[in-house]
């Protein structure tokens, strides 16, 4: 039997609320730091199946969430695309070389990067009980774009969209070998033991509505349409971050089964504004978790609230902080798991 969360997903508004919360896995968990700490660099422990499984593993044994998020990372797409990635402390990662300053054609594939995330959904899924739902992902094509032609992020993505405007062509290229890539990518987590998959999209907020519909919608919208035309009961949630207005045109046009709300946007005006019936995931903000509080619990309710009549995944608007107290997600999870729907 599918788990809460499984359900929710497919369209169905439960009286209780499926919870799990984006970077769950990471490093406000004391036992993650430890195993870091034991195995070396984030990308040794992506690539060491036994490790990222432990990790995946770690929050659902503490908090029992209902979905466990493979731990990887986006930009294992460009790495198999044939980019060098590094992890660089206290500075994030690194693509070289930088397709502002280099053609696509330059870069040589290297597909057996994908393989160990394949083993690792394995192992995970092997692990979990039926009603914890295995949760792929991967990063939506503009956001990956924006890392492998800059060769890091940056608040604005000035370089990339500047690329974009001065040469749509080019841009169009690095987009549709990156949706390609990204479809095989899914489909191979499905077929290892994922049972639903997110887009992240986290860079969306920067664009213009043209840009929007181009880099965002279009290459989003391919994606779903093949991975659901190979895997059909596999629901994917789209989170386009800073979508804000575009947010119901994102929904309605990139065919996803659920949508992803961050924290800027109003609860009471998404679940007015989005497709009837959509499931929509989100949308805590992960700094109200941080600071705890009397307007925690009166936060969460007024999320779970706003969601009551269509199926709702509760969630943060983005990833947890890594300095969050657990007994603060310990309390937040104690007030969605009380609230039920009238």
């Amino acid at each position: 039997m599918p788990g809460l969360l499984l359900d929710t997903l497919r369209g169905t508004n439960t009286h209780k609320r499926p919870v799990w919360l984006m970077r769950q896995a990471g490093r406000y968990l004391p036992e993650y730091r430890a195993l870091r700490a034991e195995k070396g660099g984030f990308l040794a422990l992506v690539y060491d199946t036994d490790a990222a499984a432990e990790i995946t593993l770690q929050p659902i044994r503490r908090f029992g969430f209902d979905g466990a998020i493979l731990f990887s990372d986006i930009l294992i797409v460009p790495y198999a695309m044939g980019q060098d990635l590094t992890f660089l402390a206290g500075e994030g990662p690194r693509l070289t070389p930088r397709l502002v300053d280099h053609a696509l054609e330059a870069l040589v594939p290297v597909p057996e990067r994908l393989s160990p995330i394949y083993e690792t959904v394995r192992k995970v899924r092997a692990q979990l009980g039926t009603e914890t739902t295995m949760l792929g992902f991967a990063g939506s094509p503009w956001t990956v774009a924006t890392y492998m032609t800059a060769g890091e992020g940056s608040r604005d993505q000035a370089e990339t969209r500047a690329m974009a405007y001065a040469d749509p062509e080019g841009f169009q290229a690095i987009i549709d070998a990156v949706t390609g890539v990204t479809v095989e990518y899914l489909c191979g987590q499905i077929e290892a033991g994922a049972e639903a998959v997110q887009l992240f999209d986290s860079w969306a907020g920067t664009l213009s509505p043209t840009q929007f519909e181009r880099w965002v919608i279009a290459p989003n919208a391919r994606i779903v349409d093949e991975v659901r035309k190979r895997h059909p009961e596999t629901p994917i949630i789209g989170f386009p971050k800073g979508a804000g207005e575009k947010l119901p045109g994102y929904a309605r046009e990139t065919g996803v089964d659920a949508v992803g709300v961050d924290e800027t946007i109003d609860p009471v005006w998404a679940a007015r504004e989005l497709p009837a019936g959509m499931p929509v995931q989100g949308n805590f903000d992960p700094l109200q978790v941080l600071a705890g509080g009397p307007d925690l619990e009166s936060g969460a309710r007024r999320v779970l609230d706003a969601f009551a009549n269509r199926p709702h995944v509760f969630n943060l608007g983005h990833g947890i902080g890594q300095h969050t107290p657990i007994a603060h997600v310990e309390r937040l999870l104690a007030v969605v798991r009380a609230w039920e729907r009238n």
